[in-house]
């Protein structure tokens, strides 16, 4: 293509040409049955998943026996520990006791520990007056509270607890309390005051590098059992735990991982990812594991994995974590129970309320352990008073960022990453088999399908302008949607070859202000310019979920990444359809693709997969996932179009390195940051694609413009 060089490093730089017409792209004013197409990404892939949890659902129904549930069981484990991967080995905790508080009948300890190796925790410990040792001992995980453990509502709790003889033990989860690990010190406040912002930013970097933060999540409180056990007071035969919500999560998780643990009741949390999906979608980061719901589990596997041991379902009517599914999930663990002679050992109690703590379900709480903890007395709610956040600050600044400049989850992701790094450096000393391997990996980790159904595509109408022709086409989808497509081809001066156009703010913005484009027309290429799932017509779609950072839903993309797909790979399916339809239907011989923006992450994954694209031009894109996953603040608007795990085998410059000897144009690249950065530093983040075009003898074929 003899003026693409010519046209993205100096027309795209320098034009101040407008648009000669401002052209209308809406396909669907008119066709009323698509009024839901906004929300095609996130419906697809609740598709998806309501498939996968079918097939479980299936799967659990065929067990009959207490050996079928014990096999199930041990599958559950197994996949629950490939999930969550090793954790890291018991380093010394190194304890230290900041203040005693004594109170009416007990005393707080306020504690540091370290969980690893510079990775300071923020605990209290709630000691029963006269107790000197073997008393039983709960874990208290709190909810997503900014004020952490402080949080009046999980006071009172405690604080009742102890009053019936429990030892209490309870930490600042990361993002909340004294952890906050995005903290203004100029402000002397949060940058995240919402802590399912905090927990999600931090997660999506570890989810690119193939794990959920639950893991630090979890270990954090491995360690504090740990202390706990430390402590002579503790029966270590005696250890229960309880949280709500994301403590809920929290104690699902630890019921099903730490054998240590006698009696957990899990509260407002569990119920099933087909109501998550059809409410309010998968929550913040933590609380979704990597390729969970692919690998075939469930929040009801949580309970499965520590039958037969004691365990209450606390909940409510109203509340968000659907109570349908938490009655199917109690139904489901009821009957493992029954079937290893223990059904007692499994209860649930539910109260007419919304995401909340009622008296009701506490009373039944209590209960619960004194009678599975070997406590007796009474259950009943009393009236407490409770210590205010000032009395119970644990440093001396009130952050662990201040006080102690220890490590964060993006500092813990960033060393995984390097290794990362590291690992896939070593690969690409190997060439041809990295190649060959990157290949396999990106349609694996992504999700990618190679299409083989493109069905029929639908003429919407031929608009005639001074200078081109407009056409609008509905091309079908990789799920149950169509494509908006548009063409628009040269009155004048046309020559034989087309250029496929994906703009990250959707084709109504690429006509409208993308100078390019009609440049491009006025050069005599005939173009075909499309939005994909969740861009210009196609989205944002309505789900927010609890993760809307910077006008992101974090949680639309966790919902993909459950199911073991990715956006980028429905949208690099999408792209291959768009391809076949310009070739088989429109007839073009001679096809290449630009991208302006993130969705280049798109087109190299499906330029990689397609021969028939020519040439490839990416405007504006980032240059690597690492990247993103490892700069500290990093601009939330790459998430959606990143491939959680995809830096395990492979990162964008491998795509880039696979499309060689093919030529590809890079324009103006973007740090993980968001800022543009200078061609020496992108030509040293692209050195493996630049090395694989030397050694081929074709290092005029990848441009590089900054």
């Amino acid at each position: 293509m003899k003026y693409l060089a010519q046209i993205l490093c100096i027309s795209f730089l320098f034009l101040t040409i407008g648009s000669n017409a401002q052209e209308d792209t809406d396909f669907f004013k008119f066709w009323q049955s698509y009024t839901d197409i906004e929300n095609s990404l996130f419906k697809h892939f609740s598709s998806v998943a309501y498939n996968q949890l079918g097939k479980r659902k299936a799967e659990v129904a065929e067990l009959k026996t207490e050996e079928d549930w014990l096999q199930r069981q041990t599958l559950v484990r197994a996949k629950l520990n490939e999930i969550l991967g090793p954790f890291p080995e018991r380093t010394p905790l190194n304890p230290k006791i900041t203040e005693v508080l004594k109170r009416d009948g007990y005393r707080i300890e306020k504690i540091i520990y370290e969980s690893v190796p510079g990775n300071f925790v923020t605990a209290a410990l709630y000691v029963p007056k006269g107790v000197k040792k073997n008393a039983p001992a709960i874990f208290y995980a709190c909810g997503h509270t900014l004020d952490g453990f402080r949080s009046k509502v999980y006071q009172h709790i405690i604080i009742n607890l102890v009053k019936k003889g429990f030892v209490v033990f309870t930490i600042d989860p990361m993002g909340q309390g004294e952890r906050f690990e995005y903290w203004d010190e100029q402000k002397n406040e949060p940058k995240f005051p919402n802590p399912d912002h905090a927990h999600s930013y931090a997660g999506a970097q570890c989810l690119i590098s193939g794990y959920s933060t639950a893991s630090y999540f979890i270990w954090d409180v491995m360690r504090g059992i740990d202390y706990l056990l430390s402590r002579k007071e503790v029966d270590p035969k005696r250890i229960g735990m309880t949280g709500r919500s994301g403590g809920g999560n929290l104690t699902a998780y630890l019921g099903a991982l730490d054998d240590r643990i006698l009696a957990t009741a899990p509260e407002c949390y569990i119920t099933s990812y087909k109501y998550l999906y059809k409410t309010r979608g998968p929550q913040c980061a933590e609380q979704n594991l990597y390729q969970m719901i692919e690998k075939g589990l469930d929040h009801v596997d949580f309970i499965a994995a520590r039958a037969p041991k004691p365990t209450l379902i606390i909940s409510t009517t109203r509340d968000f974590f659907s109570i349908q599914g938490t009655r199917e999930a109690y139904k489901e663990a009821k009957e493992m129970y029954a079937s290893l002679g223990v059904p007692e050992n499994i209860t649930m109690v539910e109260d007419d309320d919304k995401h909340t703590s009622t008296k009701k379900n506490r009373e039944a709480m209590y209960a619960f352990f004194q009678k599975e903890l070997n406590n007796p007395g009474s259950s009943k709610d009393i009236e407490v008073a409770v210590p205010n956040a000032k009395e119970l600050q644990v440093t001396n600044t009130g952050q662990l960022v201040t006080a102690l400049k220890g490590l964060t989850v993006h500092l813990l992701n960033k060393g995984k990453v390097e290794k990362q790094l590291e690992l896939l450096a070593e690969s690409r000393g190997k060439d041809e088999n990295h190649l060959k391997n990157t290949l396999s990996n990106a349609a694996k980790i992504s999700g990618f399908k190679t299409p083989t159904d493109y069905g029929q595509p639908i003429f919407g109408g031929r608009f005639v302008y001074p200078e081109h022709i407009m056409e609008k086409y509905l091309v079908p989808g990789s799920g149950n949607y169509d494509l908006p497509s548009i063409v628009l081809r040269p009155l004048h001066n046309s020559n034989d070859k087309m250029i496929l156009f994906f703009d990250s703010k959707g084709m109504q913005h690429a006509v409208d202000q993308d100078e390019v484009v009609h440049q491009l027309l006025a050069e005599g290429y005939s173009l075909l310019l499309a939005d994909l799932p969740g861009i210009g017509s196609l989205g944002p779609g309505y789900l927010k979920g609890d993760s809307y950072i910077n006008n992101v839903s974090y949680n639309q993309w966790f919902g993909a990444m459950l199911t073991g797909k990715s956006f980028v790979g429905l949208r690099a399916e999408d792209i291959l359809r768009v391809t076949f339809f310009a070739k088989n239907n429109l007839k073009e011989n001679h096809i290449s693709a630009i991208s302006n923006g993130p969705l280049a992450s798109a087109l190299l994954h499906a330029a990689a997969f397609e021969k028939n694209i020519e040439i490839v031009g990416l405007l504006s894109p980032f240059l690597s996932y690492a990247d993103i996953a490892t700069v500290k603040i990093y601009d939330s608007a790459y998430i959606p179009f990143t491939v959680p795990g995809a830096v395990q085998k492979y990162d964008l410059p491998d795509l880039m390195a696979l499309l060689c000897p093919r030529k590809l144009f890079i324009i103006d690249s973007k740090s993980g940051e968001g800022i543009s950065i200078d061609e020496r530093s992108a030509r040293a983040s692209l050195e493996f694609p630049l090395s694989v075009y030397a050694k081929k003898d074709v290092p005029k074929n990848i441009s590089i413009f900054n």
